[in-house]
């Protein structure tokens, strides 16, 4: 089995890349631009899918983190592509992410 602590460094690495892919952009430009949504979207199922992966005692941990929604969105992500709210995307990106970072680099310690 995978150690935990990858998983969350897989999905700090999901936040830093998506912050690399979106920090030029407003929600305009997001919008507008098919190819980072395309690979905000990649890098939020990386984050889902780790977010699966973690222990219940790691989740209880960070008990404010709605990890149940992000592994939701995962699925929504890569099973439901064509129901995607981009505008819902483009405010998780910059609203939701940066206190799950803080919460992951804390985690990890």
């Amino acid at each position: 089995m995978r150690n935990e602590r990858l998983y969350l460094a897989d999905m700090l690495d999901a936040i830093d890349a998506i912050d690399r892919f979106t920090s030029h952009c407003d929600e305009d430009r997001f919008l507008a631009d098919e190819l980072i949504q395309s690979a905000v979207l990649q890098k939020l199922s990386v984050i889902g899918e780790a977010a699966s992966r973690l222990s219940p005692e790691t989740r209880a941990a960070a008990a404010d983190i709605p990890w149940k929604e992000i592994v939701g969105f995962r699925n929504v992500a890569v099973h439901a592509y064509f129901s995607v709210d981009w505008r819902i995307v483009f405010i998780t990106v910059r609203d939701d992410l940066p206190p799950l970072r803080r919460v992951i680099v804390g985690l990890l310690g």
